[in-house]
């Protein structure tokens, strides 16, 4: 079998058993979030490191983009402190790049953007570092459980290529 067919298989099982576990209990997941670590993984370039990049720069996105939405919850003002305020945590973001661990620059912007989307979509009290911590921290775990979907699709398709007998 290719490998892209392998990987719509493989894929697509895991899809339906992903959205079962984000839609089907009680356990607040976010199946969309999960679908973008999934993403985050195959773009860092998959394997082990792939998945450790991504975790790593999802937390770091989050915990920044917490921070941020605690800062402009408390300080509140027009849209150009929110402005200013964004943008200055944005800097922060991706100075967290000199860091080698935090240079995979796309998963933490996933992690940020996926955090105050949450927040600011479900209406979080962003001023409320406890229910604003709570919501990003539910977002880091479907965006991890995201990234290890992608590691199990990756070795299942992979055992489906090699499980192929090869022609001379």
């Amino acid at each position: 079998m290719n490998l892209i067919n392998a990987l719509a298989i493989s894929i697509g099982v895991l899809a339906a058993i992903a959205t079962w576990l984000c839609l089907g209990n009680g356990y607040g997941l976010q199946v969309w979030a999960l679908f973008i670590g999934w993403g985050s993984f195959y773009h860092t370039g998959g394997g082990s490191d792939g998945l450790t990049k991504s975790a790593i720069n999802h937390v770091w996105g989050a915990l920044v983009a917490t921070v941020a939405l605690v800062v402009v919850g408390t300080v509140g003002g027009s849209v150009e402190v929110t402005s200013l305020l964004v943008g200055a945590s944005v800097i922060v973001l991706v100075l967290g790049a000199h860091l080698p661990v935090l240079s995979t620059i796309p998963a933490a912007v996933y992690g940020y953007a996926s955090t105050a989307a949450f927040c600011l979509l479900t209406g979080v009290a962003i001023g409320d570092i406890a229910a604003t911590g709570q919501a990003a921290a539910m977002v880091v775990a479907s965006l991890i459980l995201g990234n290890l979907f992608g590691f199990v699709s990756e070795k299942l398709a992979g055992a489906m290529v090699k499980a192929e007998p090869q022609e001379a």
